[in-house]
């Protein structure tokens, strides 16, 4: 399944106005239908464009038919081809082995986060998503810091 969301009035022309990220598109690859409409509307929320996968399986394929692709956050456990498949994929694509990935999973541990640094994420949020503390988290991944945290 997949699903697109736009925020409502987002203006495509400017890239960041007033604190909104204009312009943006994340790719959430996440099965649990209720996690993905927390994480869509808290990014809609920031003005992010988000588009949505249920599994790893042909997620590169999928990512090269989007415009623009500036951030991927992907889900560990997935049905079909895991997290760690799919971000094996992605770094092998020459039009996509340079877009971040962000591993987002409820196997929240620091024997996790160690296992998806050396898999080659480019950061880690663990489950339950802090809604108070994602949106400062996704724009400092935005902005090109390495975010690495548990929860």
């Amino acid at each position: 399944m997949n699903e697109s969301i736009s925020p409502p009035n987002a203006n495509p022309t400017s890239r960041k106005t007033g604190g909104l990220l204009k312009d943006i598109t994340v790719l959430v690859v996440e099965d649990n239908v209720s996690n993905f409409v927390l994480i869509a509307r808290l990014l809609g929320f920031l003005g992010v464009h988000c588009e949505w996968k249920t599994s790893g399986y042909e997620v590169v394929e999928f990512a090269d038919t989007l415009p623009r692709l500036d951030l991927v956050l992907m889900d560990i456990r997935l049905p079909y081809e895991d997290g760690y498949g799919a971000l094996a994929k992605i770094r092998q694509s020459s039009s996509l082995k340079n877009i971040p990935v962000i591993a987002v999973t409820a196997e929240a541990s620091l024997e996790q986060m160690s296992k998806a640094r050396q898999a080659g994420f480019d950061g880690f949020l663990g489950k339950p998503l802090n809604p108070d503390r994602f949106p400062d988290q996704i724009q400092r991944i935005l902005a090109g810091e390495a975010v690495w945290e548990l929860s």
